[in-house]
């Protein structure tokens, strides 16, 4: 089954604590996962920074709303309890608990206050969706698709270029990537070598022990085979091992295939990649404003 959203885990971590001992969250987890018999593609589900599974993301925010509404409270490092206001709660029969169940304790409106899930709940049944996210899930999709959007503008930005700015651009992704040494050394080859179906050659490490050869593709229409198999014939002229050929548009399947086959190492680098790469090595970009997200240093407080 799909990974269960924050709000639907909150009354079975309730429940899961009615015994009055004290939990670890990673306990919890685990028996949540068994409870909902989430698969282990379900488990290994990740937020889309890649840093931290989903579920375990959700179960970690239900338990923070439960402890800011004093139905839980914490035990120390990454273990809980339940309170005689949880208790309570139980009692009661709910056959959910979520945030708008919740909005009945202040301390919820004070946690909340000033958020976007905050803003969102006073809008009422148009931004439940909204709401289903964790406030982390929230920061990382709004966070990828900016980068969607500043990929798709990229993009644009180099098709609108000529040919040779396609070139020096790919010369210098590669340089911030630590290839090359310098920009300057770098460029010098850039649509110099003469060699047909290479247009730069650059040094693989700063010392200059080996040397990649560079097709770059300013194109519209997708690269194939046939494109592919002429690079390998120019770095087989050249008695050249290692190649990157890098296109403003897509590789067929057959492309892949044929570099997955061969002795020479080719790595095909397509649009998509070519934008994501130019972002994280700040080619192209310019920083416009930086979040910065922390948390409680346990150790320092000296929590077991």
């Amino acid at each position: 089954m799909t990974v269960p959203d924050f709000q639907t885990l909150m009354l079975p971590l309730l429940q899961l604590a009615a015994d009055g001992q004290e939990h670890k969250l990673s306990d919890a987890i685990e028996a949540l996962a068994q409870q909902y018999k989430l698969s282990d593609a379900d488990r290994r589900e990740l937020l889309p920074s890649g840093r931290q599974s989903k579920f375990v993301n959700r179960v970690g925010w239900s338990a923070t709303y439960l402890r800011k509404t004093k139905l839980l409270e914490g035990t120390g490092k990454g273990r809980f309890r339940i309170t005689e206001r949880g208790q309570k709660e139980l009692r009661l029969n709910p056959t959910r608990i979520d945030l708008r169940y919740l909005d009945k304790y202040p301390e919820l409106a004070t946690f909340r206050r000033g958020t976007q899930l905050d803003t969102a709940a006073s809008n009422g049944e148009a931004v439940v969706e909204a709401t289903e996210q964790t406030p982390r899930e929230v920061l990382e999709t709004s966070y990828q698709l900016l980068r969607r959007e500043l990929a798709q503008e990229l993009l644009e930005q180099i098709k609108k270029r000529p040919a040779i700015f396609f070139e020096q651009l790919v010369v210098d992704l590669l340089v911030a990537m630590g290839y090359g040494g310098s920009r300057k050394e770098a460029g010098e080859r850039v649509g110099r070598s003469g060699d047909g179906g290479i247009d730069g050659i650059i040094k693989e490490d700063r010392l200059g022990l080996d040397y990649v050869y560079i097709q770059a593709k300013r194109w519209d229409r997708s690269v194939g085979g046939p494109e592919v198999r002429g690079f390998a014939g120019a770095l087989e002229e050249q008695k050249a091992r290692k190649g990157v050929m890098i296109s403003t548009s897509t590789f067929t399947q057959d492309a892949y295939r044929y570099v997955g086959r061969i002795e020479k190492k080719i790595v095909l680098i397509d649009g998509e990649q070519l934008t994501q790469l130019m972002i994280d090595y700040n080619v192209g970009v310019a920083e416009e404003q930086t979040y910065i997200v922390k948390k409680v240093d346990l150790d320092y407080f000296g929590e077991e």
